[in-house]
């Protein structure tokens, strides 16, 4: 293949000297993207992307596989208030999800954003029902633009009763009995920060129907916690609420307390401090006052507890399930109807990646049976009716079967596919297996291999995915890329390494903040027991990782360019000196570190992939997808790296930048969605040697045994 002409992009003499360290930054002028020279060049670079796509041979074939394979319909569970349960529901065709109700009248569409906004680009985001099914608190969003309003809804006419309540963007929200007020969290107005501050600075709010926003009484929040996310609960009488409050996405939290005396004024009692512990404390009010505590406090792989809302301190804590080591804890939901004998507890973990449900007794914490699962799957998003209620809803996936939703029934002891919830679509016969390598320290890591039979047939193309950030664990889920991939006969890999929570808090924290390389080390080791073994080869190997998996699989090549063959990395990080100006950059500093202090500054430039770009390598191919403007990661960190990987490559392989106008870091409108994971697979299998053009064949077999 010959090199590819590149758009000339200058390179400035710029170097920093940042605690004693010269840090070049030879492209920070593609930040602006306003500047008529960044235009031009991006520009340039998407010409350049349409034009290599052309010559694509398989581009149709993987387009049409990703229809085959994609689902459609109910994917989670639903919201029950009262005797209203809430739905999302999205058909085929559909570009957005949309808002069902089911009550006595029947089932109907609450909310279609295609209503609003015709061309797509605006998602149902978020919806929050009140406790008796009558309100609901519902949140739109236009793909990478910073509204996010909530307005509010008569459920029985649809039509809006209040709001728009503006800059509401990650909200928390908690309703009051009776329908008429609301706690939530936005966002201090723009006129009020100064110029350029980036932090998050949230306040809760206490909002009343048909009252101004600009009325909303100010009860959590300051200027001393400028970057604190807030979680709310309220009890079920009404008399108390809990905020939960953390810096960011950091693994600690505190809990605070208040009773509702005067909902506009709640006098607050720290009972969590989070930063003395260590941990995270996800409280939730019983019945009877008492807090129910999910934690990773003294336990990993987490606990349930027991404690009084006025002394909700570890020492006073009753552990209602244990820990099991084998096992993290995922979620559970309280089962208190007044047709059971006794409150229940219903508890999901994952062991060795899939996951187990067990039925507990809330008194004790006693365990009183394993429910049946579909298979050897993924359970996810626990729910029960409220106020009170004897049926939980979860959903349920495995590699080769898209996400249906299932209720379990307390007082009948079954579980059945939940009615009116189908799924559509034809993936393949998936086979999945769990294996084990070790990292350069002895480490075992984890991978998930999905096949398309149980029998290997020697060395195939090989589709590597790591993430490896925030505790966010990697399981064995449906994924329609993955399933497209086996589909055209590859093997899909999933590397869990440190950094990811697929082994508990223990896990997150040997892979975050010094430890990051870690995780970087670990991907690479999976890499390469995966050429070893005879799996794949190096010439078949692509490597792909989203966000922060963008990260890993950028920073994997920059050290082992010679390993793959193909880079995909979707909406990544790549300059982590300056990454905290980026997007939400500056409330993940407890993961990566911050630039600002010399350590740290040495952690992120010990694996920066924009740092570690080397003149004269041969890099592999590389695919840097990205919206046009990412509120989450920053779209300079695609732009900066393309520049510079194109400008230091020595070798062929094709450089080259994604850009997509109109969407947004994820979530975006489902065609342009299956777009990208179309131009994905067939980028990546141009460059391994996979072809999908006799999958079809096999998936309509498939369908038709089915």
């Amino acid at each position: 293949m010959a090199r590819l002409f590149y758009p000339a992009a200058r390179r400035d003499d710029l170097v920093e000297n940042l605690f004693g360290n010269p840090v070049p930054d030879p492209y920070r002028w593609l930040e602006d993207g306003a500047d008529a020279c960044v235009r031009e060049w991006v520009a340039a670079q998407d010409r350049l992307f349409r034009a290599h796509r052309e010559q694509w041979r398989d581009k149709e074939s993987w387009a049409s596989l990703v229809d085959e394979v994609s689902s459609f319909g109910v994917s989670e569970p639903p919201m029950v208030r009262g005797p209203v349960m809430f739905l999302a529901e999205q058909r085929r065709g559909d570009e957005q999800r949309r808002l069902l109700v089911v009550d006595a009248e029947g089932r109907r569409v609450l909310v279609d954003p295609m209503d609003v906004d015709p061309s797509g680009h605006t998602g149902l985001y978020a919806w929050w029902p009140s406790r008796e099914g009558e309100r609901v608190a519902v949140q739109m969003e236009i793909a990478e633009q910073p509204g996010s309003d909530l307005v509010v809804l008569d459920v029985r006419t649809g039509e809006i009763v209040d709001g728009p309540l503006p800059r509401a963007r990650n909200t928390s929200l908690a309703w009051l009995p009776g329908g008429d007020a609301f706690y939530y969290v936005s966002r201090v107005p723009d006129e009020e920060l100064a110029s350029g501050d980036l932090r998050l600075h949230r306040r809760v709010r206490l909002h009343r129907i048909g009252t101004s926003w600009q009325a909303d009484t100010v009860v959590f929040g300051g200027e001393d916690t400028p970057d604190h996310y807030y979680g709310l609960t309220v009890s079920p009488d009404g008399r108390h609420l809990a905020v939960t409050a953390a810096a960011g996405p950091a693994p600690r939290n505190d809990v605070y307390v208040a009773e509702l005396a005067d909902p506009r004024a709640p006098r607050f009692v720290r009972v969590v401090d989070g930063d003395a512990l260590r941990a995270r404390v996800l409280p939730r009010f019983l019945a009877d006052g008492r807090l129910l505590l999910v934690t990773d406090y003294r336990a990993p792989c987490g606990r349930v507890c027991l404690a009084d809302r006025h002394d909700a301190g570890p020492a006073a804590w009753r552990t209602l399930v244990a820990e099991d080591p084998e096992a993290p804890l995922d979620e559970c939901v309280v089962l208190d109807g007044p047709a059971l004998a006794r409150p229940l507890l219903l508890v999901a973990r994952a062991r060795h990646g899939t996951s187990t449900l067990t039925l507990h007794d809330l008194a004790d914490g006693r365990p009183l049976a394993d429910l049946p699962l579909p298979g050897a799957g993924i359970v996810s998003s626990l729910r029960t009716s409220v106020p009170h209620g004897h049926r939980a809803w979860f959903s349920y996936c495995d590699a080769g079967t898209p996400p249906a939703v299932y209720r379990y029934d307390a007082v009948r002891g079954r579980t059945e596919r939940e009615a009116g919830a189908a799924t559509a679509g034809h993936p393949p016969a998936i086979h999945s297996r769990r294996v084990r390598c070790r990292a350069g320290d002895g480490t075992a890591i984890t991978l998930f291999l999905f096949t398309a039979g149980e029998e290997d047939r020697g060395p195939r193309p090989t589709l590597l995915y790591g993430y490896g950030s925030f505790g966010m664990p990697m399981r064995p889920w449906f994924f329609p890329l993955a399933a497209a991939w086996v589909g055209a006969g590859g093997t899909y890999a999933v590397a869990c390494v440190r950094g990811g929570g697929e082994e508990g808090q223990h896990w997150h924290d040997a892979g975050r903040g010094p430890h990051k390389h870690r995780a970087v080390g670990d991907f690479i080791d999976a890499a390469a027991w995966l050429v070893e073994t005879g799996v794949t080869t190096t010439g078949q190997l692509a490597i792909y990782g989203q966000s922060a998996g963008g990260l890993l699989v950028t920073a994997a090549a920059m050290r082992r360019p010679d390993l793959y063959a193909a880079v995909v990395a979707e909406g990544p990080l790549c300059d982590m000196v300056r990454y905290e100006r980026f997007g939400l950059g500056c409330t993940w500093t407890d993961e990566f570190g911050s630039a600002s202090r010399p350590e740290q500054l040495r952690w992120l430039l010990g694996y920066s992939p924009y740092h570690h770009v080397t003149p004269g390598v041969r890099y592999p191919a590389f695919l840097l997808t990205g919206a046009v403007t990412d509120l989450q990661t920053g779209e300079a960190h695609v732009t900066k790296m393309c520049a510079a990987l194109q400008h230091a490559t020595s070798g062929d392989r094709p450089i080259l930048m994604r850009r997509e106008p109109d969407t947004a870091h994820a979530a975006s409108p489902a065609s342009k969605e299956r777009a990208l994971t179309a131009d994905i697979l067939a980028f990546a299998g141009e460059h391994t040697g996979l072809s999908p053009a006799w999958a079809a064949v096999r998936l309509h077999e498939t369908a038709a045994e089915r």
